[in-house]
């Protein structure tokens, strides 16, 4: 057996099992508190960055650097996705109880939607290699779009796959229960807690567009871009808490992913004539995210601008 099928191995009994435990501790908590969503964050980063050592015990420095850097890059980015996350859930009046419900199914269903988005990345960079400007430049857009483009301006009711289903099944307003449907005069209705796991999961795959040509840009190796996705992945609920605690000290944190996000693009670009060793892309990707951090802590919003 090869390393790189050891590692496989080693990565799904891993990514599983502590997903199936990290479920397991917070079943019995109704509303996941800012320490106990630290915690979590900090054993995850710990997980993925043992995975990442082993990376490199088994398949070399190299690959260790590529892991690394691309699980930054999409760690990073689920931050921004999760500041969307939560106009979602307050659009859709969701009780923070009944959120890491929505958000373990919608992570179960990102995992499954970046294995299909990756495979299918991969196989186009390797059959047309051109592909790698076309996505440099949706990056660049997309580095764009972050700075100019505010959350506020986003309305989650105008989903458009939202808008199909209430077509064939009738919505519900009001939250009775933590179920996404109930049976009224024998007839099933959606609850707003399906309405917001729908438009969560469609805002993930619009994210997971721009992440995953990112993690490429990096990296075309599959294990490394899948394996640096997951990791990201399966700790987006504790991280959604512990951001919606500390939202207000994230200030430039956006200036930052969106500053990491052209890089990127250009890299790309610029892939035809001048290689970027992956240990200075792993030193960018710290740099900016330690510094748009830094910067955000030492230039607070007043308490008007925090309101």
């Amino acid at each position: 057996m090869t390393p790189n099928n050891i590692l496989w191995i080693v990565f799904i009994v891993t990514a599983i099992s502590l997903f199936i435990a990290d479920l397991k501790l917070s079943a019995g908590v109704h509303e996941i508190n800012s320490r106990a969503a630290l915690i979590l964050c900090g054993f995850w980063v710990t997980v993925a960055t043992l995975f990442g050592f082993l990376t490199g015990h088994m398949l070399g420095f190299e690959k260790m650097v590529e892991f690394f850097t691309a699980y930054f890059i999409e760690y990073s980015l689920s931050m921004d996705n999760m500041f969307v996350f939560l106009i979602i859930f307050s659009y859709f009046s969701i009780p923070p109880q009944y959120q890491p419900k929505i958000l373990t199914w919608g992570i179960i269903g990102a995992v499954f939607m970046r294995l299909i988005l990756i495979f299918t990345g991969v196989e186009l960079f390797e059959a047309f290699h051109w592909i790698v400007y076309l996505f440099g430049g949706i990056l660049i857009f997309t580095a764009i779009k972050m700075i100019v483009h505010k959350e506020s301006d986003m309305d989650p009711g105008s989903n458009p796959i939202l808008r199909l289903m209430a077509k064939f099944i009738p919505f519900e307003k009001n939250i009775e229960a933590p179920d996404f449907f109930v049976k009224k005069m024998n007839i099933w209705h959606a609850t707003p807690l399906f309405a917001t796991l729908i438009v969560i999961e469609t805002s993930d795959l619009i994210f997971a567009i721009d992440s995953i040509p990112a993690v490429l840009a990096i990296s075309a190796d599959r294990f490394i871009v899948y394996t640096s996705n997951v990791f990201a992945v399966v700790g987006l609920r504790s991280l959604y808490f512990l951001l919606a605690s500390i939202i207000q000290y994230f200030r430039f944190l956006k200036a930052g992913i969106s500053i990491i996000l052209f890089y990127v693009g250009v890299k790309m670009l610029i892939s035809g004539w001048i290689k970027i060793p992956a240990l200075l892309s792993l030193g960018v990707v710290l740099g900016i995210l330690a510094g748009s951090i830094l910067l955000s802590v030492i230039m607070k919003k007043k308490p008007a601008e925090a309101e």
